[in-house]
């Protein structure tokens, strides 16, 4: 079983930087696939980033690529996101997600989510 907890968001004006973190605890927590969601006022869940158990595998939403980074530090059992050039759109609360690695799966273990408010 793993747990997530995630910080880092806020307030920032558009074209400013923020950077997200989750933070998991668990049994054998670094094999997870780790993943980024979020969810703006009256809008779906959407993927925004995920990124493989060892880092050698990343993907983005077309929304953020080239703006956001997904990292991970699994001696610090820490996942990030970068959020640069961030735009009025990506308010929304940001949820970090993990699921077992391999090519299937669903993600079944999910934070508490952190809110990210970008003014123009």
């Amino acid at each position: 079983q793993v747990q997530l907890v995630e910080s880092g968001g806020g307030l920032v004006q558009a074209g400013g930087s923020l950077r997200l973190s989750c933070a998991a605890s668990g049994r054998a927590r670094s094999s997870y696939r780790m993943a980024w969601f979020r969810q703006g006022p009256g809008k779906e869940r959407e993927f925004v980033a995920t990124i493989s158990w060892n880092g050698d595998n990343k993907d983005y939403a077309d929304s953020v690529k080239g703006r956001f980074t997904i990292s991970r530090d699994n001696a610090k059992n820490m996942v990030y996101l970068q959020m640069n050039s961030l735009k009025p759109e990506d308010t929304a609360v940001y949820y970090c997600a993990a699921r077992s690695s391999g090519p299937f799966g669903n993600y079944d273990y999910w934070g508490q989510g952190t809110q990210v408010t970008v003014s123009s």
